[in-house]
């Protein structure tokens, strides 16, 4: 299970009432890239594709495709606002190494290939 706290829920609740788009849910998936060889991807999506697992975090729905959802499984998302800067900050108990900018990892038997962070 993915879980999203108060704070997470209520920052993806205001990107999807300020997009112009018809807005469904929360993708997250896993990509290719980052220094650590993963990376975490978010974007709005209008609905949900059918193969995905969906989690109802109440006024917020995840959809997370099948190849990324062992990758994610059991992770928590947050949503930090302070003085430094703003930003999801991802849990991941899967994650065997991370790399210093907290959005690229590795585990334990897919860690990807490692390209640079930018």
């Amino acid at each position: 299970m993915i879980t999203l706290t108060e704070s997470a829920i209520k920052a993806v609740g205001r990107f999807i009432s300020s997009s112009d788009k018809p807005t469904g849910g929360l993708r997250i998936e896993v990509t290719d890239g980052g220094c650590s060889g993963l990376s975490y991807g978010l974007r709005l999506e209008a609905k949900e594709n059918p193969d995905d697992s969906i989690i109802d975090c109440g006024e917020v729905k995840v959809f997370v495709d099948p190849l990324s959802f062992p990758k994610l499984d059991g992770m928590s998302i947050d949503f930090v606002d302070s003085l430094e800067g703003s930003g999801f900050k991802f849990t991941n108990p899967n994650a065997v190494k991370s790399c210093a900018c907290g959005s690229s990892f590795t585990t334990g038997d897919n860690g990807g290939a490692p390209k640079s962070c930018s």
